[in-house]
C-alpha cells in the first residue's frame, strides 16, 4: 500500500446550500432526502422549529437551518428540500434551500474552522473543505442543538407518535 493513501481517505459528505452558502454533512448520518412537503406547527417551540411532519408513520421534527443560522427566511420553492438526519437517535428534518451532490473528500483536504474570537459560537462548524473553487463547512450536527433542544425534540417526536397511534 502506497504511503499516501494510508495518510489520508476520504470520507463522504451530503452538500447542500443555504444561501450563497455550502455546507456539508457526513452521509453517514443521512437517512433520507425528501422534497418539501406540509409542516404542521407544533406551539411553544423555539422559532427555528417548524414543526412536525408524518413521514410513513413517523413523526419527524422540522427545522429550519435558515432560521437556526440567523439568515433570512425564506419562501419555499421547487429546490427547497428536507434532509433527514440522525441526531442522538432521533430523526430530525433539516430544511435546506437546495441540495447539491454527494461529494468525496480527501482528509487532507479538511482544515478546521477559523477562530473568531469567545463571543462567536463556530463549534457546529467541525471543519472547512476546499471543493474546486467552494469552500464547505463540515458541520458537526451534534453541536447544532444545546442538550435540552435534543431532549425537547426527542419529546416533541414520542409524544406526537403517541398522538397518532
Amino acid at each position: 500500500m502506497e504511503l499516501n493513501t494510508m495518510l489520508s481517505k476520504k470520507e463522504r459528505y451530503l452538500t447542500f446550500f443555504l444561501g450563497d452558502e455550502q455546507y456539508g454533512i457526513g452521509i453517514d448520518r443521512i437517512k433520507e432526502i425528501i422534497a418539501m412537503m406540509k409542516v404542521t406547527f407544533v406551539p411553544k417551540t423555539p422559532p427555528f422549529m417548524r414543526g412536525v411532519i408524518n413521514l410513513r408513520g413517523s413523526i419527524i421534527p422540522i427545522v429550519d437551518t435558515r432560521l437556526r443560522f440567523a439568515m433570512e427566511p425564506r419562501e419555499a420553492d421547487m429546490h427547497t428540500t428536507i434532509i433527514i438526519v440522525e441526531v442522538e437517535k432521533v430523526n430530525i428534518g433539516f430544511i435546506v434551500d437546495r441540495v447539491e451532490e454527494v461529494a468525496s473528500i480527501d482528509s487532507s483536504h479538511l482544515s478546521e474552522p477559523p477562530k473568531f474570537g469567545s463571543n462567536i459560537d463556530m463549534d457546529f462548524i467541525c471543519s472547512m473543505a476546499q471543493i474546486g473553487e467552494s469552500v464547505v463547512m463540515i458541520l458537526n450536527v451534534l453541536k447544532l442543538f444545546e442538550a435540552d433542544e435534543l431532549v425537547s425534540l426527542e419529546q416533541i417526536q414520542k409524544t406526537q407518535t403517541i398522538e397518532g397511534e
